[in-house]
């Protein structure tokens, strides 16, 4: 549906080493009438069925609530975003699913339940079931007949999950694959009427995957579990006796199992992180709102330099996730058509896709999974003694948003995996890291180049510093490696501050490159509040590259080649000064004016 310049193509990670242009990128500016009013369809949806019954939905006295919400929401077409047109979906590309799941990100439980069954409960069978399981299924999973759910995590196997030990023994008769076994923490549990479900045959090293209704029997289930948030959504363990699935519902292929996963978790990370965006955006709308209403010494609070700096910090951290997530977002489409267009087959080249751009998926799962964290912390803070109130907004906003540093593979994991397979990347030499690592490490030999001072366009020496914080990056990460070697993956302390180092190089590019295109588009004039957040947000990043930069080299370096790099370290982290508190106040004034987030 997005219609954007012709770019040259970009690989997964070559961010780091390649420099972007502005016309290169999507913004959500961009998006087209057709995509806002399916926004507001998602809009309307949670005004109309699900904002005012938010205390009934966590209560969970009538456990045919939440199926009745989806079953609404798939009357109007919301479950069946990503299903192919030819099997009762719509089969949109992938930055209008993402527009969907950050929309619906302000639901609460409701956007659990709901992208746990259009996301890894239905999309396995989208991308890897064969034709008659798709006819079979997807038709009633675009309508919400269909429930769906995911059965991967076991009581010792969580962030390991290839090393589950639920069982699949073929029956005598040939007929039939028999499972037994155990998952927990399966989000809508309770009520789905399809599961995917993953166990080893026999002694099968790896997993396979299965697709099990519950209509065929031998399940069994714990009463719903009593969480910290997300109280309406259904959580509950899952027992497999002798549950006799036939043989044609294996998914895939013998032991593609723990490929499914992973793959899967590719398109939950990059949809949660975009979902926590919708999530920080009603915050910032409820937390302002209460700022003009509150008065104290005579005035509302939302004069006061304090709560400005907060509405500032929050909104500049959700314009820069959301302008990362659909920067990512629509290289996933460019390489999905891409690929098409050579003759892969579109469920191929959507996993391929995915695949290709999986650093940017595990980044965008920890940045705006943080991102809310932030904003519902100092969403409680601005409202004060009733943000602690359980009848205040905050509270369920709090309780509820905590949950995403752990979905969908914990940031800590996130962390590590991103540096994983930039480096493995490395090895197999889709990414020439090598030739920039050796670049910055020349460069630090050398005579600093201030440049003449002559260049002109947009953003030129905010530019240069986020260069320099790549070059920060690489030269910090190929010492890592000098260093460790085959063990750096034991490493984790340096390989979580690598990887913020990465993060927020990639986020600080992407609201840059935004700001410049917007500029491009309507003017200077017309985008200094823009400005602002983009300047906000490369301090930010840079002081952050600094700090975790430190914490690597001082980890692993010591004598002389501790002082170079840290000498490196500070050349590459310095930027002009920047009077951010009047920059943030202006960004806060705007917000205050609007009274919402406003972008």
């Amino acid at each position: 549906m997005a219609t954007t310049e012709k770019k040259a193509t970009i690989k997964g990670g070559e961010f780091l080493i390649r420099e972007t242009q502005a016309n290169e990128i999507f913004i959500p500016e961009e998006f087209t009438e057709e995509q806002r009013m399916i926004r507001q369809q998602c809009t309307d949806f949670l005004e109309k069925e699900v904002n005012n019954r938010l205390d009934e939905i966590d209560s969970m006295k009538d456990p045919k609530l939440m199926p009745a919400l989806l079953d609404k929401a798939g009357e109007l077409g919301l479950l069946g975003t990503s299903v192919p047109t030819e099997y009762g979906g719509f089969g949109m590309d992938f930055n209008t699913t993402m527009l969907v799941a950050e929309v619906i990100g302000a639901g609460h439980s409701v956007a659990v339940a709901l992208s746990a069954h259009t996301g890894i409960g239905t999309l396995p069978i989208v991308y890897y079931g064969n034709k008659e399981q798709k006819e079979k299924y997807l038709p009633k999973l675009a309508t919400g007949e269909f429930k769906a759910a995911y059965c991967l995590t076991e009581p010792d196997s969580g962030s390991d999950a290839n090393s589950g030990k639920t069982k699949a023994v073929l029956s005598g008769d040939g007929k039939h694959y028999i499972i037994n076994g155990q998952k927990m923490w399966i989000t809508n549990g309770g009520f789905a009427d399809v599961y995917i479900v993953f166990a080893k045959i026999d002694s099968d090293k790896n997993l396979s995957a299965f697709i099990v209704e519950k209509s065929f029997g031998g399940i069994t289930m714990n009463e719903e579990e009593h969480k910290m948030g997300i109280k309406g959504s259904s959580t509950r363990q899952i027992f497999f006796n002798d549950c006799k699935v036939p043989v044609e519902n294996l998914l895939s292929t013998r032991e593609n199992g723990f490929k499914i996963a992973v793959n899967i978790l590719n398109v939950g990370r990059i949809k949660l992180g975009v979902a926590a965006i919708g999530g920080s955006k009603k915050t910032i709308s409820i937390a302002t709102n209460y700022a003009k209403e509150r008065k104290q010494f005579g005035t509302s609070i939302s004069n006061f330099g304090a709560i400005k700096h907060k509405i500032a910090e929050m909104t500049t951290k959700v314009f820069a996730s959301e302008s990362a997530c659909y920067r990512a977002g629509q290289n996933i489409d460019d390489a999905y058509n891409a690929l098409v267009a050579t003759g892969v087959d579109p469920a191929k080249a959507k996993l391929k896709s995915l695949e290709e751009f999986a650093i940017e998926c595990a980044i965008l799962k920890v940045h705006g999974s943080e991102v809310l964290d932030f904003v519902v912390d100092e969403g409680v803070q601005i409202y004060g003694g009733m943000g602690f109130s359980a009848d205040g907004p905050m509270d369920r906003a709090y309780r509820d948003a905590r949950i995403n540093r752990i979905f969908e593979g914990t940031n800590e994991i996130n962390r590590m995996l991103t540096i994983d397979m930039l480096m493995k990347r490395a090895m197999k030499g889709s990414i020439d890291l090598m030739t920039p690592a050796m670049a910055v490490q020349k460069e630090l030999m050398a005579i600093p180049d201030f440049g003449s001072g002559d260049e002109e366009g947009v953003f030129i020496k905010e530019k240069k510093a986020l260069s320099n914080i790549k070059k920060a990056g690489l030269m910090v990460a190929g010492a890592a490696v000098q260093k460790f070697m085959t063990k750096l993956s034991e490493e984790q302390e340096v390989l979580m501050s690598l990887a913020d180092m990465l993060i927020e190089g990639y986020v600080a590019e992407s609201t840059l490159l935004r700001v410049e295109k917007l500029i491009g588009q309507r003017g200077e004039e017309a985008c200094k509040i823009q400005r602002e957040i983009a300047m906000i947000y490369l301090h930010h990043a840079v002081e952050k590259a600094a700090s975790c930069g430190r914490q690597a080299i001082t980890a692993f370096s010591e004598g002389d080649e501790q002082r170079l790099m840290l000498m490196g370290l500070k050349r590459f982290t310095k930027i002009d000064p920047y009077n951010l508190k009047e920059a943030r106040r202006r960004v806060a004034d705007y917000v205050i004016e609007q009274g919402a987030y406003p972008f």
